[in-house]
């Protein structure tokens, strides 16, 4: 009944903003720039838009508590990752602290007395996106097969208030984020084995999947990139204004792919392709409505030349586009059962079927 409450109320406030004002609140952004009605209207209605996060996130919380207790100890656990790249005022006290970084854990009640369990880094997705309960069904599938799983909220995830939300570093310092999560697993629960830590995600967070095993590939075993976003030049040729303005923000990157092409490049996949080492499964669909799937095959062509093994399947036409093998039909679930067919050849997990 409290959480019915919460969300009625979290979509009634800015309901009720937008009511009271439509005339200003849907005039262009260009139209009065100047104007400090407007400015403070914007200003309104972006504090609403985080606090409706906020209690999302909430929500989320308890809901994934409910949902997985009957097989894992889930936690919610925080710790540091880098400093934030872009810093307003550099003097300021504590401006160079690192990131306070979020991030849900979960660890079988059931695993062998004996000998160690495996660590799946789970990522998840979106531009200003976050780990929500859509994805409960894959964390039930990894920890039913004993992975110990970690899920971070890197920087730019949403739920967290609009300074975390502004931390946003789309290839870059998320990267890391991600990375310190794994390793916080490792320092704080020994039964997990160190030398058999994968990581997976799709989109955004294949994006990162990638990212990290180019530069830690020490640290894992074998991955999984799901639709992965790769080649952030191609995207913001193909994406709307409204896409691009969250990458070239001053918060951000701070300048378009056209005026720095170079940046655009070292935080793509695709440009990086070279640095594979490690075992490397990825899935695609032709029909993506999201990652195009000339971004992905960017990134094919560049491991075959460089000669990096991979292995590598293009959907035709699946059903679900962008979401075709997180969803629940019988074709996405014998994508996932391919992915962990790939993942336990090198991490082994107790429970592989």
């Amino acid at each position: 009944m409290l959480s019915r409450s919460i969300v009625r109320c979290s979509w009634a406030i800015p309901l009720a903003l937008l009511l009271a004002a439509p005339v200003v609140l849907s005039q262009p952004r260009e139209a009065a720039p100047a104007d400090p009605v407007t400015q403070r209207l914007k200003a309104i209605e972006e504090s609403l838009s985080h606090l409706e996060q906020k209690l999302a996130k909430d929500i989320d919380d308890g809901m994934w508590l409910r949902r997985l207790d009957d097989i894992a100890e889930v936690d919610k656990v925080r710790y540091t990752g880098p400093p934030a790249r872009v810093v307003e005022n550099p003097t300021a006290q504590g401006a160079g602290n690192p990131v306070i970084v979020s991030a849900y854990t979960f660890l079988p009640k059931k695993h062998p007395a004996a000998g160690k369990i495996p660590l799946m880094v789970l990522v998840h997705g979106g531009v200003h996106g976050n780990f929500h309960t859509a994805d409960v069904h894959i964390v039930r599938e990894l920890v039913q097969q004993g992975y110990a799983v970690i899920a971070p909220e890197y920087r730019g995830s949403s739920g967290y208030g609009s300074d975390y939300w502004h931390l946003i570093d789309y290839g870059g310092l998320e990267i890391e984020d991600v990375f310190a999560g794994k390793q916080w697993m490792l320092e704080n629960h020994a039964v997990i084995d160190p030398e058999r830590v994968g990581i997976m995600g799709w989109s955004h967070g294949g994006l990162i999947t990638l990212m990290n095993i180019f530069e830690h590939p020490q640290d894992f075993k074998a991955a999984y990139a799901g639709v992965p976003v790769c080649d952030l030049v191609a995207r913001m040729g193909y994406k709307n204004q409204g896409y691009r303005d969250l990458f070239s923000a001053k918060h951000h990157i701070g300048k378009t792919a056209e005026d720095n092409v170079n940046e655009y490049r070292r935080r793509s996949p695709a440009w990086n392709a070279d640095k594979l080492k490690i075992p490397l499964l990825v899935h695609t669909t032709s029909n993506d409505e999201d990652v195009n799937v000339l971004e992905v095959e960017h990134l094919i062509k560049g491991f075959k030349a460089a000669g990096k093994p991979h292995e590598y399947k293009r959907y035709e036409n699946a059903p679900g586009g962008h979401e075709f093998n997180r969803i629940d039909t019988k074709l996405a679930k014998e994508s996932r059962a391919e992915v962990y067919k790939f993942l336990a050849k090198y991490l082994n997990p107790p429970n592989a079927k």
